[in-house]
C-alpha cells in the first residue's frame, strides 16, 4: 500500500533519454525584459530632456521681440547675477572668454554667439563680455531674452 515516486521503481514516470539523444538547445529570445527596460529609459529621457535645455539658471529679461529662426546651434554665453560667466555650461574667467570661443568655434569669426544675462546682472558686466567678444572679431552676437507673458 505504499506509494512510490516512479523514479525509484524505474517505471518511467520521469522523462528518460533513450538512445543517448540530447535535447536541442532552446534558441528563443524573451523580449519582454528588453521592452520593459526600453520603456523605462524612454520615460526617463522624456522627463530629463526638458531639464537639460539650459544648464545655467538665469532670470532673463522679457521683451516683445520675435524669436530668430536658425538651423545651426549657437554658442551660448551666460552671465549670472553675481558676475559669473559661463560658455555653454562651463564656468570661464572674463579674460578667457575670447580664447575659449576661438577654441570651440567651428565657423571662425562667423560663429553665432548668444549672450544671456540675468535681470539682476549689472549692465556693465554684460557689456564688458560683449565688448571683449566684439573686439576679438566676432560679429554675429545676439542678446537672449524671454518672451513677455502677455504676448
Amino acid at each position: 500500500m505504499g506509494m512510490s515516486t516512479g523514479a525509484a521503481s524505474g517505471s518511467g514516470g520521469g522523462r528518460r533519454r533513450r538512445g543517448g539523444r540530447r535535447r536541442a538547445p532552446m534558441s528563443e529570445i524573451n523580449v519582454t525584459p528588453f521592452v520593459d527596460v526600453m520603456l523605462v529609459l524612454l520615460i526617463v529621457f522624456m522627463v530629463a530632456a526638458p531639464l537639460m535645455t539650459v544648464g545655467v539658471p538665469l532670470e532673463l529679461p522679457e521683451t516683445q521681440a520675435r524669436a530668430l529662426n536658425s538651423d545651426t546651434q549657437p554658442i551660448t554665453i551666460s552671465v549670472q547675477s553675481g558676475g559669473e560667466i559661463f560658455i555653454q555650461d562651463t564656468p570661464v574667467a572674463a579674460e578667457d572668454v575670447v580664447a575659449q570661443l576661438q577654441a570651440i568655434g567651428q565657423a571662425g569669426y562667423e560663429e553665432r554667439i548668444f549672450v544671456r544675462g540675468d535681470t539682476a546682472t549689472d549692465y556693465g558686466t554684460v557689456m564688458n563680455v560683449m565688448a571683449r567678444i566684439s573686439a576679438a572679431g566676432f560679429r554675429n552676437i545676439g542678446l537672449v531674452t524671454a518672451s513677455e507673458a502677455g504676448s
